[in-house]
């Protein structure tokens, strides 16, 4: 008889989670081809093979308030995953960010004696270092993005695993910014203003109508300029739609390869989150604003400790772009940093250049092989 397949449970719970996910499994695919992936996730993890339990569209949401809200649906698909594990005891569960979530479902499947492997880390330098000691007891093994986070985890006693940055992986740019221009109706020389209000429903609802007034000051100011609305997967694009056809902008929907995209900008607003590091490594001059529910956004405030929240300026340790968060995100605000971009050559060159830097801290490509490494060895000792 051969050997019994292995069987891996793997959850993500939002669309960066997704893509980081389907890059990991197809890199333990190219290790160990035989290795069965089932769990939740989206579109990218369903094209990399992975048996969808639960979409992460039921999952979407961001902030405290917000997850009190959907709390049923969320307990809906935990105790899917839990049945599923109870039931097929997989040799190995990948939990992939999404903390809230992951790290109860890491408890719970610890108690199974599954074995748990973290990839990309809680936000722990952000708020609740002291998580850490709870985190030991509950996890196998941790893999974290950033070289920081590895003298965090230390200073608890815990050995984690640095793999580095997907994005560097991932981010491949297929087509030069003038054919995207092109395609696009955009005749040089424009200046190209990218609009990128999150993947969430709520993000998109607080952020994109902020953005499009913004865009309504920087257009009166040269009416010329040109703005790219970038689609998430995750949103439909009859929303977008509606925003933009309420604003009065002629703002123009993406919805190709977002990395092409991106890189036919010449400046950005872009919501925190994954896309702030995104548009950062393809070396987009940048603004970051951020709105949420009041509740979430006072509650975080009491417990989370860095002084920026944009990851540009957390990987660069000081703020190398502007934030404009809650009461700060203003239309006004937000137009007179990228006014300031493309006014001042010396904001844009220390900017560009800072940039840079923080794609030079990151390190080299090959994160998506390290983590595959890290599973594959996991799953021998199964």
């Amino acid at each position: 008889m051969g050997t019994p397949q292995k069987r891996i449970l793997i959850v993500a719970g939002e669309a960066s989670g997704d893509m980081r996910a389907a890059g990991l499994v197809n890199a333990v695919h190219a290790l160990a081809p035989d290795v069965r992936f089932t769990g939740v996730g989206g579109q990218a993890m369903a094209k990399a093979g992975v048996e969808i339990l639960a979409d992460i569209d039921q999952l979407g949401v961001v902030g405290i308030w917000e997850v009190i809200k959907h709390l049923p649906v969320v307990k809906r698909v935990f105790d899917q995953v839990v049945a599923y594990a109870l039931r097929e005891k997989p040799d190995a569960a990948i939990l992939v960010d999404y903390p809230g979530f992951n790290l109860r479902l890491a408890q719970v499947l610890k108690g199974l004696g599954i074995k748990v492997i973290y990839y990309v880390s809680p936000q722990v330098w952000a708020w609740k270092e002291g998580r850490i000691n709870k985190i030991k007891t509950i996890v196998d093994r941790m893999m974290v993005l950033f070289p920081f986070e590895k003298d965090i985890y230390a200073k608890y006693g815990m050995t984690v695993d640095y793999v580095g940055h997907p994005l560097l992986d991932e981010i491949i740019v297929t087509e030069p910014p003038s054919s995207i221009k092109a395609q696009l109706g955009f005749k040089p020389p424009v200046q190209v203003i990218g609009l990128l209000p999150g993947s969430r429903f709520k993000e998109v609802q607080r952020h994109l109508p902020v953005m499009l007034k913004a865009a309504r000051i920087l257009l009166a100011k040269d009416p010329n300029r040109r703005f790219m609305v970038l689609k998430a997967s995750t949103i439909p694009k009859q929303m977008l739609e509606k925003e933009i056809r309420q604003s009065g902008i002629p703002a123009v929907i993406y919805d190709g390869a977002p990395y092409n995209g991106i890189t036919a900008m010449d400046a950005v607003i872009v919501a925190s989150g994954t896309a702030t590091l995104e548009a950062g490594l393809l070396l987009r001059p940048m603004v970051i604003m951020y709105k949420t529910a009041w509740p979430t956004y006072w509650i975080a405030k009491m417990f989370v400790k860095i002084p920026y929240i944009g990851l540009v300026n957390v990987v660069a340790g000081k703020k190398i772009v502007e934030e404009f968060i809650q009461d700060d995100a203003t239309a006004e605000n937000i137009a007179a940093g990228i006014e300031k971009i493309f006014t001042s050559p010396e904001t844009y060159a220390v900017m560009t250049n800072e940039l840079a830097q923080v794609k030079s801290s990151l390190g080299a490509s090959g994160a998506s092989r390290r983590a595959a490494q890290v599973v594959v060895e996991e799953l021998s000792r199964a």
